[in-house]
């Protein structure tokens, strides 16, 4: 069996296109406000930012974490899901 969610095996079975935040598996509607909130309101704006941290799984969930307030299984989530899209997309 996967560790990982529905909604992450579905965020990276595609191209990210221009799907909301809360897409993005660990990010649910009230993280993806508080996202949307800093002016991160679209998949693509996080992944931006997880690429200018240079995919530093520390540093990301680190940013995500002041962000939003994430917790620790979210920031993870959301790391995970953004690590796997980069595998496959880029």
């Amino acid at each position: 069996m996967s560790s990982t969610s529905q909604k992450h095996r579905n965020f990276v079975a595609e191209p990210m296109g221009d799907k909301p935040v809360s897409e993005l598996a660990g990010i649910g509607n009230v993280l993806g406000q508080r996202l949307a909130d800093e002016g991160f309101d679209k998949a693509y704006v996080v992944l931006g930012q997880f690429l200018v941290l240079r995919k530093n799984e520390e540093l990301f969930k680190d940013w995500l974490k002041d962000v939003t307030g994430a917790n620790s299984k979210q920031s993870n989530d959301c790391y995970t899901c953004l690590k796997e899209w980069c595998e496959a997309f880029l």
